[in-house]
C-alpha cells in the first residue's frame, strides 16, 4: 500500500525573527514612545492598563515602523527610481517623511476628494502627490499603473511583510518595558498591524492573548474570522482602520495567531476618544482609541487582566475632536439642550430663566420657536442650551423647572 503523505502547510508571512530584525534595523530613526500605566483607566476598567503612545511618533502614527522598515531594505536601483503608495492617510505620511529623510522619491496617489490639508501634510514631508479618480480603489489603480510604466516600488499599506515586521517592533518595545503584560488589544484596518504584534505575543514563553477590534461598521476581517456577512461601510470616528477588504497575507497571520475579534461601537470610540484626553491628555485619532474603546466595551472579559494597548494615531481633524468632546459632554449630562412648552406672553422666558439661576446652572444659547411648531399660535418652544456640573445637577434642575408647570424634555443625541 502506497504511503500517503500531507503538504506541510505554507509559513506565515513573518515570524518573531522577522520583527525582530526589523527592530534591529529601524533603531534610532523613530521614536521609542513610552509604554504607561493608567491608574485611572485602569480604575475605570477592572484591567491594568498599559498605553503605547504612538501618537508621539513624528507624523504622530506608528505607520512610520513599516515604511521606514521597507525603505530601508530596498536596493539602490529602487532606491533611485522611487517608490510610490496609494494613501490618504498616516501610510502616505510615513513614506514621504521617511523617503526625505533616507533621499528615495516618493509619490503618493490620492483620490481627488481628499481634504486639503491631508495633501498639504504629504507634500509638506517631501511627497510628490497625485490626484486621480473619485474613491480609494481608482487611486490604488493608478498608482498601479505608474508603477509599472516607471519601475517604482509600490509599498503596500498592510499586505507586505516587510510593512507587518515593522509594525511588531511595537510589541517588542511594550513586552520589554512592561513583562507581564498578558493580553494585547490590537486595532485592525487591513491587519498589519495585528499581524507583527501577534508574531511576537505567539513567541513568547508564556501565554499572551492577541484581540483585534474594529469598528463596527466596517467588520471585514471580522466577517473573515467568523465566516460571517455583516456589511462594511458607512461614516466612522474610526477612518483609518475603515477597510472594506483585509489583506491576503495579514488574514492568514491572523486566522492562524489572532484568538479573536470584537466590535466596538461609534459611541464607544467617542467616549475612548474623551477620555484619552480628559484623563491622560493625549490626542488620539478614532482608529488609534478602538483598543481602548473595546476594552471600554468588553470589560469583563480583561477584567484582571494587564492589558497593552496601542494608541495607533493621533491624526484627528480638530473640528470633529470638538464635536466628539461636546457630545460627550452631553452624555454625562455636563452639557444640555432643554426643549420647554411656554404661553407666549411677557415675562414667560424671565420665570424660566429665574429658575436656571436659582439651580446655578449657566444657560450658553437660547432658542425661541414661534412659527414651525405644531402647537397653537399663542404657544411657543423655547430650546436651552445650559451647562451643569453633572447628570444629577441637570435632573435636579428638570424636576425645579416641572414643579413650576413647565412642560420639559431633553434633546438627546443620537
Amino acid at each position: 500500500m502506497a504511503t500517503q503523505t500531507h503538504a506541510a502547510p505554507d509559513p506565515l508571512p513573518i515570524t518573531a525573527d522577522d520583527v525582530r530584525a526589523a527592530a534591529m534595523r529601524i533603531d534610532g530613526m523613530v521614536v521609542r514612545t513610552p509604554t504607561l500605566h493608567s491608574r485611572t483607566l485602569s480604575e475605570l476598567t477592572g484591567a491594568q492598563v498599559y498605553l503605547k503612545f504612538e501618537n508621539l511618533q513624528f507624523t504622530a502614527a506608528y505607520k512610520e515602523r513599516g515604511a521606514l522598515n521597507t525603505l530601508l531594505q530596498l536596493d539602490d536601483a529602487a532606491r533611485a527610481k522611487g517608490v510610490i503608495a496609494a494613501s490618504a492617510g498616516n501610510h502616505a505620511q510615513g513614506l514621504a517623511y521617511h523617503g526625505n529623510r533616507l533621499g528615495i522619491p516618493v509619490t503618493i496617489v490620492m483620490p481627488r476628494n481628499t481634504p486639503a490639508v491631508k495633501v498639504t501634510q504629504t507634500e509638506g514631508h517631501g511627497a510628490t502627490v497625485i490626484l486621480e479618480g473619485e474613491t480609494f480603489d481608482a487611486a490604488h489603480a493608478h498608482a498601479r499603473k505608474l508603477e509599472a510604466s516607471n519601475g517604482y516600488t509600490f509599498v503596500h499599506p498592510f499586505d507586505d511583510p516587510r510593512i507587518m515586521a515593522g509594525q511588531g517592533t511595537i510589541a517588542l518595545e511594550m513586552l520589554a518595558d512592561v513583562p507581564a503584560i498578558d493580553s494585547f488589544i490590537v486595532p485592525i484596518g487591513g491587519g498589519g498591524l495585528i499581524s507583527g504584534v501577534a508574531a511576537i505575543a505567539k513567541a513568547q514563553d508564556r501565554a499572551i492573548d492577541v484581540i483585534g477590534v474594529e469598528a463596527e461598521l466596517y467588520p471585514s476581517m471580522f466577517n473573515r474570522l467568523k465566516g460571517a456577512e455583516l456589511p462594511c461601510g458607512g461614516d466612522t470616528l474610526a477612518e483609518g482602520i475603515a477597510v472594506k477588504e483585509p489583506g491576503g497575507l495579514t488574514a492568514r497571520m491572523v486566522e492562524t495567531l489572532v484568538d479573536d475579534i470584537v466590535l466596538v461601537g461609534e459611541r464607544n470610540l467617542e467616549e475612548a476618544v474623551s477620555l484619552l484626553l480628559q484623563i491622560e491628555k493625549t490626542v488620539v485619532e478614532g482608529a488609534g482609541a478602538a483598543g481602548l474603546a473595546a476594552l471600554l466595551a468588553h470589560r469583563d472579559r480583561f477584567a484582571g487582566r494587564t492589558v497593552g494597548v496601542i494608541l495607533c494615531g493621533g491624526n484627528i481633524d480638530t473640528r470633529l475632536l470638538a464635536n466628539v468632546l461636546l457630545r460627550d459632554l452631553a452624555r454625562s449630562g455636563r452639557l444640555a439642550r432643554l426643549r420647554i412648552r411656554l404661553q407666549d406672553r411677557p415675562g414667560a422666558l424671565f420665570g424660566v430663566a429665574r429658575i436656571f439661576h436659582e439651580q446655578s446652572v449657566n444657560i450658553i444659547e437660547v432658542y425661541h420657536q414661534r412659527v414651525f411648531t405644531t402647537l397653537p399660535a399663542k404657544g411657543l418652544i423655547t430650546d436651552i442650551e445650559c451647562e451643569t456640573r453633572d447628570r444629577a445637577h441637570l435632573e435636579r434642575l428638570i424636576a425645579a423647572l416641572k414643579a413650576s408647570g413647565y412642560e420639559v424634555s431633553t434633546v438627546e443625541l443620537a
